[in-house]
């Protein structure tokens, strides 16, 4: 495993030890097929950085990173303009985690990569529930002839584990078909985050359940470091409390996708990414203590 990836500084507070760890990180620089602005392939490493600059302390928790065991094990190696090679290297790390009984937290890197790394849960989960935080529907059956798109990543999700398993939140872009697709086959909440999430949280219970978040559900004025910003979505509060509450369910997996530190000099969409990936450890984690 550990030849398929580039080791650096780690994530706030993670340790030196794998075996010992619950949760292990994994940096996904993949920046192949975005359709605006790129820059996807630098947000793994500046959300490592400026995690330095929070406390281990969550307050709205009352728990400790330093209570929590998780490793990171750097950025998967990807070679530049091959996708399906890029998806079989981001499959094989996950696997590799899988295997290990760890539990994957993913740092993108674009949109695509969630599916590599679900089509790898889903292979060990029964009845894999996916959650899908997103301005964008991502429902393309396909985008400039190609299948395999961040445009088009959830539909390809919905190949693996049924529309009826995909629950959309914060949606407020996409095309026509894309709605009327959504709308006949998933579970889909347009402009809205909290409340249904809430309301969706008790038929979740006790099933496995992937998260994967897209940055620019958060408004562009919290978060304009992506590469697709949608005016229109939802708070900072929201989506960290949003996070939070997803600590009541069965998580099996989680990625944070779509930071683009080159369109956010301010840095406060990486360091949004940071907080809601210590929230993410003290949510879905297992205490020391």
């Amino acid at each position: 495993m550990l030849s398929l990836v580039e080791r650096y500084p780690g994530f706030l507070g993670s340790n030196d030890n794998y075996e010992q760890s619950d949760i292990v990180l994994m940096g996904v620089p993949m920046d192949l097929t975005v359709s605006f602005r790129p820059g996807t392939r630098q947000g793994p490493q500046r959300i490592r950085q400026v995690s330095h600059t929070l406390e281990e302390f969550s307050v709205d928790l009352d728990r400790d990173l330093a209570d929590y065991r998780y490793y990171d094990a750097g950025d998967v190696i990807l070679p530049f303009g091959a996708v399906q090679e890029n998806l079989r290297r981001i499959s094989l790390m996950t696997s590799d985690i899988l295997a290990s009984g760890k539990f994957p937290l993913v740092l993108g890197g674009e949109h695509l990569i969630s599916y590599a790394v679900i089509k790898e849960v889903a292979k060990l989960q029964n009845g894999l529930a996916v959650i899908h935080f997103d301005a964008h529907a991502d429902m393309r059956e396909e985008y400039m002839g190609e299948r395999f798109s961040h445009a088009t990543v959830m539909r390809r999700v919905t190949d693996l584990v049924g529309g009826a398993n995909l629950f959309q939140f914060g949606i407020r872009s996409g095309s026509r078909d894309e709605f009327n697709y959504a709308r006949a086959n998933t579970n889909l909440f347009l402009n809205r985050v909290l409340e249904p999430l809430c309301e969706c949280i008790p038929q979740l219970k006790g099933r496995p359940v992937y998260v994967s978040l897209d940055i620019d559900v958060v408004d562009p004025a919290y978060a304009p470091g992506t590469g697709t910003p949608e005016p229109g979505g939802c708070s900072v509060k929201e989506i960290l409390q949003a996070v939070r509450l997803l600590g009541e369910l069965n998580v099996v997996g989680f990625d944070l996708v779509e930071v683009s530190p080159l369109c956010d000099p301010t840095e406060r969409t990486a360091l949004l990414a940071a907080k809601l990936v210590r929230e993410t450890i003290l949510s879905f984690g297992r205490s020391v203590r």
